[in-house]
């Protein structure tokens, strides 16, 4: 989908993944490890996403401002993570993520490493009610969490699918005060 608006470049850390992606995206995909070892010279991009990925990793405000110096002039950080450190789980575990943002934790780490925060809102957020429903009976009735990772059933995963779809059509419109996740867009200072 993103190759529709230009010329597309990528790098991931795991050598496994990166073989993977390959075989997807049918690109070349570069070793990199943020925040020290961006495989690209600065101020080459005009966009630069990471969906789901400062989570993963340990430096996020040295990772923000190394995606940051990426950017030319007036370029834009387009990104999501997860959200509601509250929610935390069994799930941010087995995926290894070191944290969960709240709104402010999100714009102060943006400023942080050098970037103007443009746009925050919450987002997977006709979802929230379930999830944190779930995680908080799990918490109050002290029921041992399982990773929650395994794939639903193809008639869940249709359900659950179509309520993230229609959710897409105001996420960019509306700022949303509440939800699963945090999108972000941020331009080069």
């Amino acid at each position: 989908m993103l190759s529709s608006f230009g010329k597309l470049d990528a790098f991931e850390l795991d050598d496994e993944a990166r073989v993977i992606a390959k075989g997807k995206l049918l690109m070349d995909i570069k070793s990199g490890m943020l925040p020290d070892h961006v495989p690209y010279q600065p101020g080459s991009f005009d966009i630069v996403v990471a969906f789901d990925v400062i989570e993963h990793v340990e430096r996020d405000v040295e990772s923000l401002a190394s995606l940051g110096k990426q950017l030319a002039p007036g370029g834009r950080l387009v990104m999501t993570v997860p959200a509601m450190p509250w929610l935390w789980s069994k799930h941010d575990e087995t995926h290894h993520h070191y944290r969960r943002y709240t709104k402010a934790s999100l714009n102060e780490a943006l400023m942080q490493a050098g970037l103007k925060p443009v746009r925050i809102s919450y987002f997977n957020t006709l979802l929230f009610p379930m999830i944190a429903s779930i995680r908080l009976l799990r918490q109050a009735l002290n029921i041992k969490e399982t990773a929650d990772d395994k794939m639903p059933s193809p008639a869940v995963n249709l359900v659950l699918k179509s309520i993230f779809s229609f959710e897409s059509n105001w996420v960019g419109r509306v700022s949303i005060p509440v939800g699963v996740s945090l999108l972000a867009v941020a331009q080069r200072a």
